[in-house]
């Protein structure tokens, strides 16, 4: 976003309005991710976030180019700070958890909620997804990589899909933990390069 007319980078009113953004960004994150794209109003964003709604539609132009921003933003951000080994469990157990504890754990929350919402969106999804399935297929060593890492996707969506919006049980109420390391268990064969989840017990000699 430009510069207001005669307010120089780095001035308190430009802090300022970064702030409000970023608030902004959080709490549609965390709305988006409680409720879905639908269902959280652009009042209640802009209560959550403390800030008036003109300023909502000032730094974003509309409430599905606000989506689309949390998607783009919690998306890069967690793909930037996560290593390649840890991105399937951080973006699993973000939406295991429903809320990570940073706006970019709730990125597959988001999506599974708000999938369908806004087609402005459609293309960042799109983009994110095959930004995750490119850096899980550096993963394996198999000749067929991309189609490992699209089937690890396809899962992941899956189960985001039967615990956040089905609500299938015993998915729905099972404890994080649990799911990750039954989870990336299988998921290691399948990828060859994902390391067990912390706390997890190794598998006796000779187990298959």
């Amino acid at each position: 976003m430009a510069n207001p007319v005669g307010v120089p980078p780095g001035s308190p009113r430009r802090r300022d309005a970064q702030a409000t953004r970023r608030r902004l960004l959080e709490a549609a994150a965390d709305l988006f991710a409680e409720r879905g794209y639908d269902a959280a109003t652009v009042r209640d964003i802009a209560d959550r976030a403390g800030a008036n709604q003109a300023l909502l539609f000032r730094y974003f132009g509309s409430k599905s180019g606000l989506l689309t921003e949390v998607m783009a933003h919690s998306g890069q951000e967690q793909l930037r700070t996560t290593p390649p080994e840890k991105l399937f469990e951080t973006t699993l157990r973000g939406m295991l958890t429903h809320h990570g504890k940073e706006p970019h754990d709730r990125s597959l929350a988001v999506y599974l909620r708000s999938v369908g919402g806004a087609d402005d969106a459609a293309e960042t999804v799109k983009v994110l997804g095959e930004q995750y399935a490119d850096v899980l297929a550096t993963l394996s060593g198999a000749e067929d990589a991309a189609l490992r890492a699209d089937l690890a996707m396809a899962w992941l969506l899956g189960i985001g899909m039967m615990r956040v919006v089905v609500g299938r049980e015993p998915l729905a109420s099972a404890h994080p933990d649990e799911v990750c390391e039954l989870v990336l268990g299988l998921l290691r064969r399948l990828l060859e390069g994902v390391p067990a989840p912390e706390g997890a017990v190794p598998p006796e000699s000779g187990e298959r």
